[in-house]
């Protein structure tokens, strides 16, 4: 149904209220709100009977309804529209009567423009103009957007409501739409603008981004992974942001945002979130959890002809939203089941009976909204007193039954919010992501997960443009906006686990607080493990480095550094340097003979990368291969040559420009000249992961202190984050310049670039934070020692600059 024309009138009874003709209907809502009625031409409907929510009345329309128009010179255009929208309806194929009340929307949409007398400043400067929908649960509403330099408006056609501004606002990109959420100091609520075509909500996306400084840009999937598995943000925040970017809006019930069923104890007094019983298997679909279930559906799988799917209902749809959402929103319950509540016995009842059902029941498997891990616990109270029905056993429908464990609705919802937080859940929610947002959402996976819906429900599964016949068209549109549809798939390849702290004090007592279960708690080890406050502080203060001294006592660029020295590397006895050379050779210098100590021939190509660990040298090389050698001296600083035996050698594709060892010397990352980065298992000549995430050379690989992430830097330009676990791509960061060296402690980068300036990265927010004059050209190397307190940089001026930490 959708808003045509809004008008104050008062009937011929002296009852003043509003008058609202939409595309299928007509409303009359009095303003004493004692009762209201809408009307198809032929039939009277009778809604909010002294102001109450109930079931419809309708009656056949006896004798004439006469209105007056408060505002006069209205009465043409209400006549017109009438008259139209008569002849719509009586036209015999549904497809024709869309048409034409699309015809009379764009036609009146044509005739109008932005008021800017609605500008809430005189100095405003409007920069575009363009026609949209504002889209809310059941109801579209057309209007004329507007954006200038200080806000953005929109205007409904109809005029209702006046219309509403932001000027602070998170907004997210959707298919044809974009969705706005306002902050608390704005007039209006969040808004999900529809738009007709890519190309208006593209160029409206860019004033906002231009001229509206206060704006925050949604981030990306991989930016957001990256801040919740380090806990930056909690497993609740994660998912609401992967609902938004997956065109999930709460503005939409169709595509209303999904959260997982967590626990499955709703029986017990006691809730022990301690013990993994309590909670669901989040490595399967709702549908999967039920063996004897799942047995039945899969054999009615094998004998279905195409095309094959698994459960013949959805995990989210307009239906079981409101199922779970009919206390507080029952005019939208009584809209979309024509003017009734469902069967008492079907509603949502207890909240045990409805995860039982979701267990056993044929043809139910849907999961929670976001409403079960929220504060507001109005939606499991009536509180508007509404008239539900009564069950078979002759009890009214009221509050919904909760689980013996918890005290009353605030107390539910407060247990919801820990266990979604728990452990147990941090550590198996990116299973759940594979499953709706994720690599096991369609294609093999999907049918390996046993996560297979009807192909109307996937984006992309129905060309609806391909279908000729108009009734046939709203048919299929129909059908896919009331059975449910499933998420925008945004990740391609399995989600990482999140990095889940370690609790303390935990008792095994079921009375836990949200401050002992809180991932986000200053009670916790840090996600990093990096227990000393010197790094800690060191590297919150990198953005303040100090020049202390500058060298320049080189030929040429400094091209490695190791305390004090113009070589690659130093073993830990401080006696011996290693240099990796372009002539193919490893040089060994006995610092106290003053001379070279040894050769080691071992490559066919330069030498590009060297790395000592544990008696073993580590050497990348041009030739396309990296090679582990075992020193067989026991003293390798002794005035004699050392004889090294190959213990390992590791094949690519490409030469091999950078390698580095993870802290505890198990794997091995190597990024290669044609900017391939490729994980290894020192004890295996297997690669681990591999993935091309440079357009160029790779200049440099990095571990996190954790081992859990892999940083990157190229020729293209590029800062490139991945995921040692699943060998995925999750943060890309584009810089200005090329970057050609860096030290990082897992959230915080230090790098050098082609200018000679250092600049230090916020990867969460994958801005720069500060930048700092270093050299006279590129900055091509860069040491840290242990305790982050001094850093080293050289470049193509054939200088070494001493920098430290200023606290």
């Amino acid at each position: 149904n959708r808003f045509l024309l809004s008008l104050l009138v008062c009937l011929k009874s002296r009852t003043s209220g509003s008058l609202k003709i939409c595309s299928k209907s007509i409303i009359f809502e009095p303003d004493d709100a004692v009762k209201g009625f809408f009307f198809f031409f032929s039939q009277i409907y009778l809604i909010k009977e002294e102001n109450m929510v109930a079931p419809y009345k309708y009656e056949r329309v006896k004798k004439k309804v006469t209105f007056q128009l408060e505002v006069p010179g209205k009465t043409e255009d209400i006549v017109q529209i009438l008259l139209q929208l008569h002849r719509a309806s009586c036209l015999d194929k549904l497809g024709d009567q869309t048409a034409m009340v699309a015809a009379i929307l764009q036609s009146r949409l044509a005739r109008t423009c932005f008021d800017k007398n609605s500008f809430q400043h005189v100095t405003e400067n409007p920069h575009m103009e363009c026609v949209a929908e504002m889209v809310s649960p059941l109801v579209t509403n057309a209007g004329h957007v507007c954006i200038t330099d200080c806000n953005l408006y929109f205007q409904p056609m109809n005029s209702y409501p006046m219309h509403s501004y932001v000027n602070l606002c998170v907004f997210t990109v959707c298919v044809k739409g974009l969705e706005v959420f306002c902050t608390e100091n704005d007039l209006c609520s969040d808004i999900y603008l529809k738009f007709y075509s890519t190309k208006e909500r593209d160029e409206l996306y860019y004033y906002i981004a231009t001229f509206l400084e206060n704006h925050i840009a949604e981030c990306t999937a991989e930016s957001y992974m990256l801040q919740w598995q380090r806990g930056h943000i909690s497993n609740y925040q994660y998912l609401l942001h992967l609902n938004n970017l997956a065109d999930r809006s709460v503005n939409d019930l169709s595509q209303y945002p999904v959260f997982p069923w967590v626990i499955s104890d709703y029986s017990s007094t006691q809730l022990d979130l301690l013990n993994p019983a309590s909670f669901r298997d989040l490595s399967k679909p709702i549908g999967a959890l039920n063996t004897e279930r799942l047995e039945r559906l899969l054999e009615r799988y094998r004998d279905m002809p195409e095309p094959h799917f698994m459960y013949g209902s959805h995990y989210s749809s307009p239906g079981y939203v409101l199922f779970y959402l009919v206390r507080v929103a029952p005019e939208h319950m009584l809209c979309l089941q024509n003017g009734r509540f469902d069967q008492a016995d079907r509603m949502f009842n207890s909240v045990g009976e409805t995860w039982k059902n979701c267990l056993e029941g044929g043809t139910d498997f849907k999961e929670l909204i976001p409403e079960f891990y929220g504060s507001d616990s109005s939606f499991l109270k009536n509180l508007l007193g509404l008239n539900l029905g009564r069950r078979q056993g002759g009890g009214r429908v009221e509050n919904v039954e909760l689980p013996p464990w918890a005290s009353d609705p605030d107390d539910f919802l407060e247990k919801m919010r820990l266990a979604l937080e728990c452990q147990y859940v941090s550590e198996h929610l990116h299973e759940w992501i594979d499953l709706i947002f994720g690599y096991k959402q369609r294609g093999s996976e999907a049918v390996a997960a046993h996560n297979v819906f009807h192909p109307f429900t996937y984006e992309g599964g129905v060309d609806c443009d391909s279908i000729e016949d108009p009734d046939q068209k709203i048919a299929m549109l129909t059908q896919i906006l009331e059975f449910g549809q499933t998420p925008r798939q945004l990740f391609v390849t399995p989600h990482p686990q999140r990095i889940t702290p370690r609790f303390h004090n935990l008792s095994a007592t079921p009375s836990l607080s949200s401050s002992e279960l809180s991932p986000l708690s200053p009670s916790m080890e840090s996600f990093e493990d990096l227990t000393e406050e010197s790094k800690k502080m060191a590297w919150s203060n990198m953005n303040k480095l100090a020049l202390q001294s500058c060298h320049k006592i080189h030929k040429e660029a400094v091209t490695g550094i190791a305390v004090a020295l113009s070589s690659c590397l130093m073993l830990p006895d401080d006696k011996i340097v290693v240099c990796s050379s372009w002539d193919n050779n490893v040089y060994f210098y006995s610092i106290a003979y003053g001379r070279r100590q040894d050769t080691l021939m071992g490559h066919d190509d330069a030498v590009s990368h060297i790395c000592w660990r544990d008696d073993k040298l580590y050497t990348a090389s041009w030739d396309s291969t990296v090679k582990i050698w075992k020193c067989v001296a026991d003293d390798i600083s002794s005035n004699k040559r050392t004889q090294f035996d190959l213990l390992a050698e590791f094949e690519h594709e490409a030469g091999v420009n950078t390698l580095d060892l993870s802290p505890a010397g198990t794997l091995l990352a190597t990024g290669t000249k044609e900017g391939t980065l490729t994980l290894w298992d020192i004890a295996s000549p297997l690669p681990l992961n591999q993935l091309t995430c440079h357009s160029g050379k790779i200049h440099q690989v990095a571990f996190s202190p954790d081992s859990r992430h892999i940083l990157s830097v190229g020729e293209d330009s590029c800062l490139v984050v991945t995921d040692v676990q699943t060998g995925m791509l999750i943060a890309t960061v584009h810089a200005e310049q090329e970057q050609r060296c860096f030290c990082w402690d897992g959230n915080t980068v230090l790098s050098g670039g082609m200018s000679g300036d250092l600049s230090v990265w916020d990867l969460l927010s994958s801005k720069v934070i500060h930048k700092i004059p270093a050299h006279s050209g590129a900055v091509t190397c860069m040491w840290m020692n242990e305790q982050c307190s001094t850093i080293i940089t050289g470049g193509v001026d054939k200088q070494i600059i001493l920098w430290k930490p200023e606290y």
